[in-house]
């Protein structure tokens, strides 16, 4: 009977990819069909940035998660203890699990368990990533009072890379919104601004007003992996409130010996910034991004064969198949609808 269920929550899917919807409004109605078959007392899900699996965006189901509980969960996900991140999740051969999956001195550790689901009452929690050709571009957490089933898991195993199509065509869509000032923050090694420029508080306005307290775990996030990475830096995009993008972009001090602290800038993403998300959404080969790259440089067919070292024809070749995925006509139509912005500034 799930097979049935199923295949025809997948055709749903399809059909809701098909539709030019938002990745929030692409996940609020994918909530509504998957809750008719693993019904929950509390949902919410998030889209990935597909080079960082940072969270992009949260959409909730039609019972939200208390506000003063959203900072919380959020911070869990990036603070390297709590087990069945989504970012763990992802490298999974399955990346679904259930809370009961673990043992039961691993439940008893979790911040997530036992600063949120407990005191609200709920015991059980279901978890999924949706990847697309190893690339995650979504995830689910699920919680209620009741236990997960063998069948409902398989069901949302079953789901989930459909759910990772949708996404990743919905991740397509971008809204044009002015830049604005970029921000600098600085940032303690637990994630606590100790100075900022005047921009700053703008920018925390806008993505508090997304979720309640992002603005402040996305800081925590992008230091960790800064701290984290062998050159020290860190990127991270995130979804506004528009369809557009803010990316964050971490560099830890060097001062003397090492520095507990670290240099958050904060701007909203455009251009040549959001390419390698696009390339992805799009399913652009390697060469075929290659190929990309030196259109929107502005070179020709023979500078790119030579930089290459392809033959021309198989430029074009690369370009037709490019043209057909991002379906555009001319390499003029394909600069402005991969870099809108770097497109105007050139006419």
């Amino acid at each position: 009977m799930w097979e049935g269920l199923a295949l025809s929550a997948q055709r749903d899917i399809a059909a809701l990819a098909k539709a030019g919807l938002g990745v929030a409004e692409l996940h609020a109605a994918a909530i509504e069909l998957v809750d008719r078959v693993v019904p929950t007392d509390l949902t919410c899900w998030a889209s990935m940035d597909p080079d960082t699996a940072t969270i992009s965006s949260m959409t909730s189901g039609a019972a939200r998660i208390p506000q003063r509980y959203e900072p919380l969960l959020a911070t869990y996900e990036y603070d390297g203890t709590e087990p069945h991140t989504f970012a763990e999740l992802a490298q999974r051969p399955v990346p679904v699990a259930r809370l009961s999956d673990l043992e039961r001195r691993d439940i008893e550790r979790s911040g997530r368990v036992n600063e949120v689901w407990r005191p609200l009452g709920l015991d059980f929690e279901l978890r999924a990533v949706f990847r697309a050709d190893g690339t995650c571009w979504g995830a689910a957490g699920m919680v209620r009072r009741g236990e997960f089933s063998d069948r409902e898991v398989e069901f949302v195993t079953s789901v989930a890379p459909a759910l990772a199509t949708a996404t990743r065509l919905a991740s397509r869509s971008r809204s044009a919104r002015p830049r604005g000032a970029p921000a600098i923050v600085v940032v303690t090694r637990s994630g606590q601004p100790r100075a900022a420029t005047a921009a700053a508080e703008a920018w925390r306005t806008e993505l508090d007003e997304v979720a309640p307290g992002r603005f402040g775990v996305m800081l925590r996030a992008v230091v960790v992996g800064a701290r984290s990475s062998v050159s020290g830096t860190f990127r991270a995009r995130v979804r506004d409130a528009y369809g557009g993008w803010i990316l964050f972009q971490a560099d830890r001090l060097i001062a003397g010996e090492d520095s507990d602290e670290t240099v958050v800038t904060i701007e909203r993403a455009a251009g040549v910034e959001l390419l390698s998300l696009l390339f992805a959404a799009y399913s652009l080969t390697s060469r075929e991004r290659e190929v990309c790259h030196e259109v929107i440089a502005g070179r020709s067919t023979s500078d790119i064969a030579h930089r290459l070292a392809i033959t021309a024809h198989t430029v074009q070749d690369h370009l037709k198949s490019v043209f057909g995925k991002v379906a555009v006509r001319s390499r003029g139509e394909l600069v402005a609808k991969l870099c809108p912005e770097d497109y105007d500034a050139r006419l």
